[in-house]
């Protein structure tokens, strides 16, 4: 699926994009779902809701599992794949949100340094509107120190954030076009702007892992076994739902959501609740 550049850019910068994944149509589908069950509760998920989102829709349990993301992932951590966590990151057209520098490591509890993020656009992800930066080459060596500094705004859970300035020259956006994804080891160093824009920034990020990575922070975990096979038992296993919020998969969503908190929150000076 990856190009031998693709895979050598990857490994040197620790992140690709874009890659096309959905068609048009595929992408009005999909938006068109879940702003139908968004206008069906007020307008807007609630925080537990845009967290192991795959476990209330169905249609997103059948996304993490469409081969034309899972290739690429497979040409960088192997044939075995599990999907640790799915979120929505979503910003209103003309909304302050934004996520402060950091590296997901440093919060996820994960042990190997193989875990990818695919984020895939519902909606045009342009410069104007709050695309993702990267810092390349921050995948590699020490993981920085961050700060919790609790913004309202910010769409991190603590608003954790990078303690050292970075060289915001070195940055490079990351603009998507509505069904296209980018891929990004979660060491690396990534931020967003808010949605200056006149239509709503909605993409989903989904976190890709091999099966013998462990949690070393939490006391329990769950993904999903996306492709081959897990040999390794680190993980219990999500359900597949038969349907949007069917039942048993509800269940198993409050679970695994308050273990991920649990994660999230360790040592947090504050719990805001974000997921």
């Amino acid at each position: 699926m990856l190009s031998v550049e693709q895979k050598n850019q990857y490994e040197r910068e620790g992140y690709i994009c874009p890659i096309p994944v959905l068609g048009a149509d595929e992408v009005d589908v999909l938006r068109s779902k879940l702003e139908a069950f968004e206008a069906a509760q007020g307008g807007k998920l609630e925080p537990a809701q845009r967290n192991k989102s795959h476990l209330l829709f169905k249609w997103l349990d059948d996304l993490i599992r469409d081969p034309r993301i899972l290739d690429p992932i497979e040409d960088l951590i192997g044939p075995d794949i599990m999907c640790w966590n799915t979120l929505f990151w979503i910003k209103e057209a003309g909304s302050q949100s934004f996520v402060s520098w950091h590296q997901d490591t440093r919060y996820w509890g994960l042990s190997s340094d193989s875990v990818i993020t695919a984020w895939l656009a519902l909606s045009p992800a342009g410069v104007g509107n709050g695309c993702m930066r990267v810092m390349p080459g921050t995948h590699r060596g020490d993981v920085m120190d961050h700060e919790d500094r609790y913004d309202a705004n910010n769409l991190l859970t603590r608003g954790q954030e990078i303690s050292a300035p970075l060289d915001e020259a070195n940055a490079r956006h990351m603009p998507l076009r509505a069904g296209e994804m980018s891929i990004h080891n979660y060491r690396l160093a990534h931020a967003s702007d808010a949605n200056n824009g006149s239509d709503r920034r909605i993409g989903i990020s989904m976190h890709f892992l091999p099966p013998d990575t462990v949690q070393i922070v939490g006391s329990w975990d769950s993904a999903a076994l996306v492709r081959g096979q897990d040999t390794f038992g680190n993980f219990e296993l999500t359900p597949i739902p038969g349907g949007d919020l069917d039942e048993d998969a509800v269940a198993f969503h409050g679970r695994a959501t308050q273990a991920i908190r649990d994660v999230l929150y360790a040592d947090a000076a504050e719990n805001t609740q974000k997921l």
